[in-house]
This record gives C-alpha cells, structure tokens and sequence, in this order.
C-alpha cells in the first residue's frame, strides 16, 4: 500500500466518522417529523450560509466548470457570472417563501405553492422535479468521487466498491439525522468545497509558475489561430463567443460555426442555474431557517461574491491552465491537479480528494433528504394517509430516504447512460418553477390555470429539446427535426419561453373567473408578503430604476451584449501588447460585469430590502396553516392504504 493511498483512506475514513457522527447526534436530539424534516426550523444563519453557497457550488463547479473550460476555453467562462444569476433568484424569492412558511406552517415547496394557487397539480409536479435531483442528478454527483478515488488510488480501489460505500454512509447520515445533520455536515463541506477550488486554483498557477505564464501561454494560443473551428469574425474559439445566436438544427444535427458557446446559449445556460435556488431543495432549506439574517449575506456576499470570485480566477486557472502545461486530461481537470500532489505532497492530494467529496455529497444528500420530505408530506400524507401520527412520517420519511438514494446507487451502476441523460433535465426542469414562483411571491395576476399548464407546456419542451425526448419520440416510431439545443438555445431558455407563451395568456384570461375565493386567497397572501417584507415608500420609488438596471445586466453580462466584450479591451490575438488589461478581452468584460453584478445584488437585498429582516415581527398562522389543509380524498387503492397503516 502506498503512501498516497494510506492518506486518502484515512482523510475518506475521517470524513465519514464525522458524517456519521452528527447523523447520531442529530437523531438522538430529534423530537418531531418537523426535526427531521425541517430541523426544527431552527437552522442558524452561517450555517444557512455555509450550505447554501456548498448547494450552489456542488460538482458542477468544482469538476465539471474546470473541465468545460479546458474544452471550450475562456468563452465558457461566461458562466461564472451564473453565480450572480443564481443568488438573484434567490434575492427574489427565498425571503418571500420562508416569510409565508412561517406565517401558514408550510414544510414543502408544493405545499406552499399548493395552497397558494389551489388544485394538486402544482404540488404533484414540484414533486417530481425534485425527483430528477435526488435520482439521476445525485447519482451523477456520486458517479464522480468514486471516479476520483479509483484514479488517485491507482486503481487499487474498484469505482463500484468506492460508489456503494460512500453512498452507504451518505445514507447512514441523512436518513438518522434529516435536515439536521444534512446542515451540520453541510457547515464544514461549505468551507471544505471554496478552500479546495481555491487551492486547486493556487496548484494550477504554482505549475505554471505564476500568474504572467498564464497570460503569455493564453496569447500564444490566441495568436496561433484555430482554422478549422474559427468564429465567424477570424477569432480563436477559445477567446470569443461566436455570435448572439446561429439558427441550427441542434447538437448532433448541424454544428454552429465556432462552437455552441453563442450569446444565446450563454444567457439560457444561466436561466438553467437559475434553477439550483428554485429547487424544492433551497425553498426547504429556507424554510428551516431560525430567521431571515443568512439571507442576503449568502447571496449577495458568498453567494455571488465569493463564489464569483473563485470561478473566475481560481476555477478558471485550473480548467485554461490544464492545456497550458500539457495535459490532455480535459474532461478530468480536478482529478489531474490532485493527481499531480501523489508523490510531492500525498497528505494534501488526500486532503483534496476530501474537498471533491464535500461538493459531490452535499448536493446528493440534501437532495435525497428534501426530497424524502416531500414524498412523505406531500404523497403520503396528502393522498394515502392523511391522519398519518408523527412516528409514521418519520419512518416513511427515513424510507425515503433509503429508496431515493437506493435508486441513484442503481441508476449509477446498471444505467450510466439513463443516469446521464435523465440528471441533464434536472437543471433546466427545476428553471420552469421560476413563473409559478413569481406569482407566489410577486405577480397576483398568475392564477392556478396558467402557473400549472405553463410548467407543464415548460417540462415537455425542456424534455423534447434534450436527448432523453429524443429517444422517447424515436421509441414511439417518430424522428425529431430537431437535435439537442436547436438555435444554440439550452433546453431552459426553449422551456421557459414554452411556459410564458402559455402562462402569460391564459393567467390574463382567468384573471376575473368565477373562482372568488382563489382571488381573495392569492389577495391576502400578497397583503401580507407586503406588509412584512415590502420596502418604505422612498425605496420604491427606485424599484423602476433597479430592475431596469438588472435587465441592463442581463443583457450585456451573459445575453446579447457579450458579443462586445470579444474584442472591446483588445482583439483575441492581438497578444500582450494589445490586451489593454493583460487578459484576453473577454475574461475581463466577465470580470467587469460580475464586479457590477455583485453592486446590482446589494442594492436589490440590502437597499431594496428584498433579502433583509422584515420589518415587522412574523406571527405564526396570519394565514390559514398548511396543517388546516383540508385532507385530499385518498387515492391510493383501499389494500394498500391498509397496508400503510399497520406498518406506521
């Protein structure tokens, strides 16, 4: 046995006693459903904080961002300005859903949303959105750690072996401890996910031995040109995007000329990390949130400050520094860099393979546990047995635990490609809540009709436009005209334009139906929401103003506007002595417009006061509370309902 082996087991073995630890400790202290399910909603502020910036990071950042940027090159580093993206969603609506699920009792996003619009279509739905998180997407989370530890082992540990270990003490924990020891475990992957993606960060530069290598290695590939895939313009692919949009059949079908990276799939991929902050998961999350104090320094200071910050320097060091020094590793960015510490420093490659495990299993577990929550509250108590007793919501929450993170082992292991295929929709899916979410808390207009038949019309385009839609339409005998992301537009951006040309149209025309008391329901809760989280008369006199400097910001930092930031501080391969910056033109117009972007999220929660401390003192059951439901007539089949009941 190695050494570099023996410290990765023992930092793995450590890891997992701590997990273990505070699912324990967690259960041992548990006294309620509402413990389990929401912590006692007593969740503190930076640990809200530290949870939510780890959930937001995830894998995605802390592999996958590295690894498209060693293939698509500085362009693709559009999307660290997601962060800002991301936090705005939830400067809009997390302050509004923890308000209303303090105020009415509220566990799950469906059932707020639920009994906001009326009807159990929009609950039905949130629930199997958050399906696609705790399945495929947690699978393909977890796929990646025993990935990374097979690779630094040597192959001396079987990636299967390593996936149903950790996937075993994922579940110990999540399932004995819920929320609380998700959170409590969540604390310390927070800070283990930023110092690892800044420290790989700082591994990239010391390869290439600092910071001025990079910029001259970067300008001798801008000026060495890329003939066969050059943009429309002459430029190297790697430092421009390639146009607002290009009309094509979709990937797999026709590719665009210069990559798929156009302004449109920029501003569409980052609608889709929108939807990280409208999961299920993040409206629970908040939830269980003591008060509203974590809100804005999360979004707004970790969330798109230091998130931002280390995607664009630190991040994007690891992914464009990877081809510099010679690797090919492209798709395994993370795993060469760790790798690369083996021999010189075995300690701290175990060390980093811990912090690539913090990131891959706060997402898996806060997803399997949120999702469990709403299984049990909002399918078997609602539809199978709705005077289930608090010992019989927590073991059918613990049992969902164990089957939801059962089936990502599964999927994982016997169906990579569906795992693949299926997690792809989970992003954008989760983006189609952002209309319904907007009716909840913003726009009184949006009536039940048109919030359920928009995320319905959403989901099937956000399917028909990605390769599982494809496969489903060629099973049932048709071929689509159309490839995956047809005009260069993701799968998000063609869902929610399908959602708002169905929402918007038939909301108006329901608008003044008979339905009085739906009307007056959604009238009383926006009172409220007004009367505690609305800023004073002055402020709003600046509402105008700051979301039209939001729309500036969209436009110009990941929509049409970007096309500009190619060659405004120098051409691509001008090389040093024409980048007026010292970097190729386009990380600094990201630079530029993540700096403004983080000012515009400020003056939105601090100024506008959209994520501060309300006002005015919360009252519990100001509304009517989600445990006043009235009960859904079971549905489930009479022997099953019996079943139910002598096991809880």
């Amino acid at each position: 046995m190695t050494e570099s082996l023996i410290w990765l087991l023992a930092f793995v073995a450590a890891y997992v006693i701590y997990t273990l630890f505070w699912g324990v400790a967690s259960a041992r202290v548990e006294r309620s459903a509402e413990d389990f399910f929401l912590a006692g909603r007593q969740l503190p502020a930076w640990v809200f904080v530290l949870c939510a910036t780890a959930l937001s990071l995830s894998a995605w950042s802390f592999a996958g961002y590295p690894a498209l940027l060693a293939v698509g090159g500085v362009r693709a580093g559009e999307l660290a300005l997601g962060a800002i993206a991301t936090a705005l969603t939830g400067v809009l609506f997390l302050k509004r859903q923890w308000l209303l699920g303090r105020l009415a009792g509220h566990i799950t996003q469906g059932q707020m949303l639920s009994a906001y619009y009326g009807g159990e279509a929009m609950r039905v739905l949130g629930v199997l959105i958050a399906l696609l998180f705790a399945v495929p997407f947690a699978a393909q989370q977890m796929v990646f750690s025993a990935h990374l530890i097979e690779k630094l082992s040597g192959g001396a540990v079987d990636p299967n072996v390593a996936l149903w270990v950790l996937g075993f003490a994922l579940f110990l924990y999540a399932c004995f401890g819920g929320l609380r020891a998700v959170t409590a475990v969540g604390a310390l992957q927070g800070l283990l996910v930023v110092a690892g993606m800044i420290a790989i960060g700082c591994l990239a530069y010391m390869h290439l031995d600092g910071f001025a290598p990079l910029q001259q290695a970067l300008a001798r590939m801008a000026a060495g040109g890329s003939a066969g895939s050059a943009t429309a313009q002459g430029y190297h692919p790697w430092f421009a995007v390639p146009g607002v949009v290009q009309f094509t059949a979709g990937l797999g079908r026709e590719n665009p000329v210069g990559g798929q990276w156009t302004a449109a799939m920029i501003l569409s991929t980052g609608f889709a990390l929108m939807g990280l902050q409208a999961t299920p998961a993040f409206t629970q999350l908040a939830l269980a949130c003591r008060d509203a104090r974590g809100f804005a320094p999360q979004q707004v200071w970790a969330g798109a400050g230091v998130a931002g910050l280390v995607l664009l320097f630190f991040a994007l060091a690891a992914g464009a520094g990877a081809p510099a020094v010679g690797t090919d590793a492209a798709g395994d960015v993370v795993t060469y860099w760790i790798g690369s510490l083996s021999d010189s420093a075995p300690w701290l490659a175990g060390l980093l393979t811990v912090c690539a495990l913090a990131a891959v299993q706060i997402a898996a577990a806060a997803y399997a546990t949120t999702t469990a929550t709403a299984l049990t509250v909002d399918v078997f108590q609602r539809f199978m047995v709705p005077s289930a007793s608090d010992r019989a919501l927590r073991l059918a929450a613990r049992l969902s635990v164990c089957l939801l993170l059962l089936c990502a082992l599964l999927m994982a292991s016997f169906a990579p490609r569906l795992m693949v295929h299926a997690g792809a929709l989970a992003l954008p899916s989760a983006a189609q809540l952002l209309p319904a979410l907007a009716g909840l808390c913003w726009w009184r207009w949006i009536t039940r009709q048109g919030a359920t038949l928009g995320l319905f019309a959403g989901l099937i385009a956000v399917l028909l436009t990605e390769p599982l839609g494809g496969a489903i339409t060629s099973a049932l005998g048709f071929e689509l005209p159309w490839g995956r992301w047809p005009w260069t537009i993701h799968s998000a951006g063609w869902g929610l334009f399908c959602n708002l040309l169905i929402c918007v149209p038939v909301s108006l025309a329901t608008r003044r139906s008979g339905d009085l008391a739906g009307q007056e329901r959604r009238a009383e809760h926006h009172r409220l929401l007004f009367e505690h989280g609305g800023a004073g008369a002055p402020r709003r006199l600046q509402r105008p103003a700051v979301w039209a400097l939001t729309l500036v910001w969209f436009f110009f930092g990941m929509g049409p506007g970007v096309v500009i930031g190619n060659d405004v501080f120098g051409a691509p391969g001008a090389g040093l002595a024409g980048w007026l910056l010292g970097v190729p033109s386009l990380w600094a117009w990201q630079v530029l417009w993540w700096s403004l972007g983080v000012i515009a999220l400020w003056w939105l929660a601090y100024r506008m006061e959209l994520a501060t401390v309300p006002r005015r003192a919360v009252e519990p059951a100001e509304v009517a509370s989600a445990g006043d439901e009235e009960p859904a007539k079971p549905r489930a089949p009479l022997w099953v309902r019996n079943f139910l009941r002598r096991v809880t």
